[in-house]
């Protein structure tokens, strides 16, 4: 994949432009505002237990790990965050991110931190946040070497320029590695993606989006 370019969303912070497939890495609407509201808000909010392990699908530019890792610090919940990405970003790329002086409390350290971690090996970021961060296919990945996960940030770029990562199949073999009542949060709310969920074992429903999407998923493994 080609370099990605660096754009300024509605909301101040940055995204990133993928040319070759037409695609930006978050909402033009606003990149913070749209990680916050699908995965913070919809997603980790949803659980008051004491550590929770989590697995997203498409690490980017860091900012679903960045915002997960100041919130456990709020919360005093313990995180392993387990991610994949099959591009991962060179330094140049993510050191220009502005996210540490957008987001409230920013902490540039952390996030440098956050991609400073080695790949491919567990790294403890903060006393209650541990990455491992993976390079790798969603196609093919083994979980077997992965905990049961409690909540999935599922952020890969759209089905129209990746539909192999939105088969019923990659669901299925997720929802296998899922504990019981994992919820599994995402932007895209098509049909098609909702049977694949529902198929998969979720119970699906569409709650209000970000500014610029009006709907997004939210699965519970039943």
């Amino acid at each position: 994949m080609n370099i990605p370019e660096l754009v300024k969303t509605a909301d101040g912070s940055d995204t990133l432009f993928v040319r070759e497939i037409d695609e930006h890495y978050h909402s033009t609407f606003g990149a913070v505002q749209e990680s916050m509201h699908i995965f913070i808000e919809a997603g980790l909010h949803q659980f008051d237990q004491a550590s929770v392990n989590i697995f997203e699908v498409g690490f980017g530019t860091g900012l679903n790990a960045y915002l997960t890792a100041l919130e456990c610090i709020k919360t005093n919940q313990s995180i392993l965050y387990i991610t994949i990405e099959k591009f991962p970003l060179p330094s140049s790329i993510w050191n220009s991110l502005n996210y540490s002086e957008i987001v409230p409390e920013g902490n540039p350290l952390l996030f440098q931190m956050i991609h400073n971690a080695a790949w491919n090996e567990k790294v403890k970021i903060t006393d209650r946040f541990s990455i491992l961060k993976r390079s790798a296919d969603l196609t093919d990945i083994d979980y077997s070497s992965f905990p049961m996960f409690d909540l999935v940030y599922f952020d890969a770029f759209s089905p129209e320029k990746q539909p192999e990562l939105w088969e019923t199949g990659i669901f299925l073999e997720l929802a296998s590695h899922c504990a019981h009542q994992a919820k599994l949060v995402t932007y895209c709310a098509k049909g098609v993606v909702r049977r694949s969920l529902i198929t998969a074992g979720f119970t699906v429903e569409r709650i209000p989006g970000p500014p610029g999407k009006r709907e997004i998923l939210r699965g519970t493994l039943e």
